[in-house]
């Protein structure tokens, strides 16, 4: 379990580094709600999810929705890694002529569940695939990540009403609480709190974790399971652009991207995590 674990972290690691390097090449994205998820991309694609990259539209296949669609970069990242398609693409991301677009695009992406871009519509999706899922008879499972800002659409709170009305306990939403958006702190634009005792009264089985925690994150999907008659919000507690010291809890790392110098810096000390990671028997 241990050695799982570790190479999960490492996982997560290699997702923040590609992600910066994307962002950094395109000269633009979204670098700090793509490296506040990769530990729950990680968990998701290299130990919950049942996928198959040879066969993407396999119907039995677990989904996942990424309705804040602007951290796809490390969406991207956990996709070509999972052998989607080639790595090389990953430095195209947002080029014109890509098949990795600035927001997910189901159209030229391969594993690719849903189209984002405009916030909000992920867990409404969702509930489709889950009771399709029941109509016909198949046991996969539907994730969608959802932002914190993004919980400031009322679109979020029209589809919290309705999982719970049809009792989608094959319905798991994890909620990127990384406390920032676009422009500030959550709290301060429109606080989206006390949000535990909001979404248990909407009828969620809620459980909150520290999101990067690898062993939490893999214990909450696996309690999710384990749930009967309503869906479940996992309500993760992140740091925005996790990982990289200057970066980490400041707005302005929702948009910018870094500079050389700046990029340097942020894969030294990502580099380090890795080195020493894999010091302690952790390489992947």
């Amino acid at each position: 379990m241990e050695d799982e674990i570790k190479k999960l972290i490492d996982i997560a690691n290699r997702i923040r580094i590609s992600s910066l390097k994307m962002v950094h090449n395109a000269g633009a994205g979204h670098p700090g709600g793509s490296l506040s998820i990769a530990e729950m991309v990680a968990v998701l694609y290299f130990k919950e999810m049942r996928i198959d990259p040879k066969n993407p539209g396999w119907e039995d296949r677990d989904r996942l929705i990424l309705s804040k669609g602007h951290a796809c970069p490390a969406l991207y990242t956990a996709l070509a890694m999972k052998g989607y398609f080639d790595e090389k693409h990953l430095m195209t991301f947002d080029h014109i002529d890509s098949i990795l677009q600035g927001h997910p695009d189901m159209r030229l992406t391969p594993g690719l569940d849903m189209s984002a871009g405009s916030l909000g519509q992920g867990i409404s999706v969702g509930i489709g695939m889950a009771l399709g899922a029941r109509l016909r008879k198949k046991d996969f499972r539907t994730y969608v990540i959802i932002g914190d800002g993004e919980c400031q659409e009322g679109q979020i709170w029209e589809s919290a009403l309705i999982a719970p009305k049809y009792k989608l306990d094959n319905l798991t939403v994890l909620l990127d609480n990384n406390e920032f958006q676009l422009v500030g702190r959550t709290d301060e634009i429109a606080s989206i709190k006390p949000i535990v005792p909001k979404w248990e009264a909407f009828g969620w089985n809620v459980i909150t974790i520290d999101g990067h925690d690898v062993k939490q994150i893999i214990g909450a999907i696996e309690e999710a399971r384990g749930v009967r008659g309503k869906p479940t919000l996992i309500n993760a507690m992140t740091v925005k652009a996790k990982g990289v010291s200057f970066m980490e809890a400041k707005a302005k790392w929702h948009y910018s991207v870094p500079t050389n110098d700046e990029l340097k810096q942020a894969l030294a000390e990502l580099e380090k995590k890795l080195a020493e990671l894999e010091a302690t028997g952790g390489k992947n």
